[in-house]
């Protein structure tokens, strides 16, 4: 069987599927060539559409050995046989990650424009791509949807090689397949016109209705870049603002040390908080020039005095202001708290926070509601919020995530970090 272009195989491979339009189903495509076909697959099915980004984690000498998978949401996946034989360890394993975490963020950025994946939990989702030759790819992608909460993953593609295929059935709990050709040796050659992907048709496609709502599912709210005005107005911060039609409030993230707007896990976060209707605020504390200078990357005083101009900034929006901060973020939330007029701040929510770094005399001078989350698995910081948990003289409670470490990498960790802290946020309105 060959196909006429990525169109042609899509809307073939929508036939396939139509079984799956009841069970309301998530449609992934694996970037860039999948989309297209992906694209199809959706708008037949009147299905969401989003990618899936998968980064392999290779083994430092012989990257093209994969050990591993990176996807969104801090998921992860490792082969611990192949570490074990590659003799890779703890620090060669961080090292891989931090450099494929730098590139997926880019990846997601560019295609999404800082929109929030659509979340999978408890899902039907279609995994599709253009075709497999080996099927590491396509692997990993089933294994990081089901890690990011897909009740049921479906690989989809028109073409594959046999072997990747008999491969591939253990991986999905089902595989639709138009051709197997025995005489398989790469994808392209199945393909009348199989010209390269852009990244522009990607976005442009990412962009389309496929529901028959008139809006793609993951655009309902779409985030607004915003310029803040901070120090007498000779700088300015990026931020992305989400605002639901008629949102209460406005949970205000303040990002760790090392990190950005572009926090992935806190994007996740913001996109559950944004489906029940709270609008969001992710931006930059510090400069681009400025993230390169480390006194100023854990200045805690310093980080709080920029919360606290954005959030006075925020309040011509006339609704009520909370903190969602994450590891040193989390004390410049409290510092700003503790600093802000009675009733400034709403309330605050600490993800895997280092409350102890705002310092005894502030920690008891705040008045918001305060939530610390911590993973029941990051016993030092774990220790640390509850000594300064002793030292809050506002309403507080600590929760700890059973299982879960200090980036909530864990399945399912994460969504349950999301849920707490909207909870909170919604039963501490004024």
């Amino acid at each position: 069987m060959r196909f006429d272009d990525r169109v042609d195989a899509g809307r073939r491979l929508a036939e396939r599927l139509g079984h799956l339009r009841g069970e309301h189903p998530v449609v992934l495509g694996l970037p860039r060539g999948g989309v297209p076909v992906a694209f199809e697959v959706a708008r037949a099915l009147g299905a969401p559409l989003d990618v899936i980004i998968v980064r392999k984690l290779g083994v430092p000498y012989h990257r093209e050995l994969g050990f591993g998978a990176l996807g969104e949401g801090g998921v992860r996946v490792v082969r611990d046989d192949i570490m074990r034989l590659s003799r890779v360890d703890e620090d060669d394993l961080a090292e891989v990650q931090r450099d494929e975490q730098v590139r997926l963020e880019r990846q997601a950025e560019r295609f999404r424009g800082g929109r929030p994946r659509i979340p999978l939990d408890g899902r039907t989702v279609i995994v599709v791509d253009d075709g497999i030759a080996t099927g590491s790819t396509a692997s990993a992608a089933c294994k990081v949807a089901r890690a990011q909460g897909a009740a049921r993953v479906v690989l989809a593609v028109p073409v594959a090689s046999p072997d990747a295929a008999g491969e591939l059935r253990g991986e999905a709990d089902e595989l639709v397949c138009l051709s197997t050709p025995t005489g398989f040796s790469a994808v392209g050659e199945w393909y009348r016109d199989f010209s390269q992907t852009e990244d522009e048709e990607v976005v442009a496609l990412l962009g389309r209705d496929t529901t028959g709502e008139g809006h793609p599912a993951h655009h309902i709210h779409a985030s607004t870049p915003v310029s803040l005005p901070v120090d007498g107005r000779r700088i300015t911060l990026d931020g992305d603002l989400t605002m639901p039609p008629g949102a209460p409030a406005v949970v205000i993230f303040a990002h760790g040390s090392g990190s950005s707007r572009h926090s992935p896990r806190n994007r996740a976060v913001a996109a559950t908080l944004n489906r029940a209707g709270l609008g969001t605020l992710l931006f930059d504390l510090l400069t681009p020039e400025e993230a390169e200078d480390r006194q100023k990357v854990f200045a805690i005083g310093f980080l709080a005095g920029r919360l606290a101009e954005v959030t006075d900034h925020m309040r011509r929006e006339s609704v009520p202001l909370c903190y969602f901060g994450a590891s040193t973020g989390a004390a410049a939330a409290l510092w700003a708290a503790a600093d802000a007029e009675e009733g400034g701040v709403a309330s605050v929510v600490s993800r895997g926070g280092r409350p102890d770094l705002a310092g005894t005399d502030r920690l008891a001078r705040v008045e918001a509601p305060t939530l610390l989350l911590v993973g029941g698995l990051d016993q030092t910081v774990l220790d640390l919020n509850r000594q300064a948990a002793t030292h809050l003289t506002c309403e507080n409670r600590l929760v700890v995530v059973d299982g879960a470490t200090h980036l909530f990498e864990e399945p399912g960790a994460l969504e349950t970090v999301a849920e707490l802290a909207c909870e909170w946020f919604t039963d501490h309105l004024p």
